[in-house]
């Protein structure tokens, strides 16, 4: 098994977990048709659909696969493309970005660190602090209230 070290928001620490790795046939059974195709096999989901734009209460959005802590409601803004926005992750362990080529074009494609998750994707053109859009599809993500965790 291979271990990774993530940041947990419950604990406000960092902790090593060990990485999760199945077969896509593993992550179908355990996903819906649509968050199968958005982790696994990088799809993505129609802008204007993802409901977590109404949620405005405190709180993290975690991976949908895994659990690991990745974006807070607070860092979230309207970008106005379609795809829920967040200036910056939880915690830059927590995700993983690398070079996509894909579509024709060179993007940066984030990754959740624990699960490999396809996430979506970040751009320079976001809000201060940071400067960053990181554009993630929302049926990539579950939320849980500040009260919660």
């Amino acid at each position: 098994m291979t271990t990774i070290r993530i940041y947990d928001a419950r604990q406000d620490k960092v902790v090593t977990v060990e990485k999760i790795e199945r077969s896509e046939a593993e992550w179908e059974e355990m996903l819906t048709k649509a968050q199968h195709e958005i982790t696994t096999r990088k799809g993505t989901e129609t802008p204007g659909t993802c409901l977590s734009e109404q949620i405005h209460e405190a709180g993290i959005f975690r991976c949908v696969r895994c659990d690991t802590d990745l974006f807070r409601n607070s860092t979230k803004f309207d970008s106005g493309t379609g795809w829920p926005s967040y200036y910056e992750p939880v915690s830059p362990l927590n995700i993983v970005e690398q070079p996509d080529t894909s579509l024709g074009r060179v993007r940066t494609e984030v990754l959740c660190t624990r699960c490999s998750a396809h996430l979506g994707h970040v751009f320079d053109d976001g809000p201060p602090p940071t400067g960053k859009r990181y554009c993630i599809n929302g049926l990539a993500l579950k939320f849980m209230p500040q009260s919660k965790l």
